[in-house]
């Protein structure tokens, strides 16, 4: 056996992953303690108050949201198979997508931030329409591609069937 499927078999991945990892770590840390730095206890208590409210209110929410998801993705009405259950990621991922950008202009989309355009010189209103467009055209651009799936799975199950007449 060569080192290298010996090493792939005992880590998982390859070697290039694990360096990546290892870089992605090593990142983190530097940019750790520059954060760390300038104001040790208001970033810990900014840290552990993102924890409690991702455990204790986030994680419920988006974990219901999911189950209902599911339910009504994978139950068929009569007798006709449920579509497929990768569908619900065709509510996932542009549901993720829109919320990390609601995260990262959060201030912005909700007219949070005040001096925003004497800093820049840009207009600070605009935000909040582009996010919900952005968002509109995430969700619609998956639903083609769920409409695509399902179309071709159905036609695949008829031919399926078909085929064993």
């Amino acid at each position: 056996m060569s080192a290298p499927t010996a090493f792939r078999r005992r880590y998982g991945a390859s070697p290039l992953h694990l360096l990546l990892v290892l870089a992605s770590f090593a990142l983190a840390v530097y940019a750790g303690l520059r954060l760390l730095r300038g104001d040790a206890l208001g970033v810990a208590v900014w840290f552990v108050g993102a924890a409690l409210l991702h455990d204790l209110v986030l994680l419920p929410l988006y974990s219901l949201t999911d189950r209902a998801v599911q339910a009504l993705f994978t139950r068929g009405p009569g007798p006709t198979p449920p579509v497929p259950r990768v569908s619900v990621n065709h509510v996932r991922v542009p549901a993720f997508v829109s919320g990390v950008l609601l995260l990262v202009w959060w201030p912005l989309v909700l007219r949070r931030v005040e001096h925003y355009t004497a800093a820049t010189a840009l207009p600070a209103d605009g935000f909040l329409g582009r996010w919900l467009l952005i968002t509109a055209a995430l969700f619609a651009a998956s639903a083609a591609v769920l409409i695509v799936r399902t179309w071709r799975w159905s036609r695949a199950q008829r031919q399926a069937r078909s085929a064993t007449k």
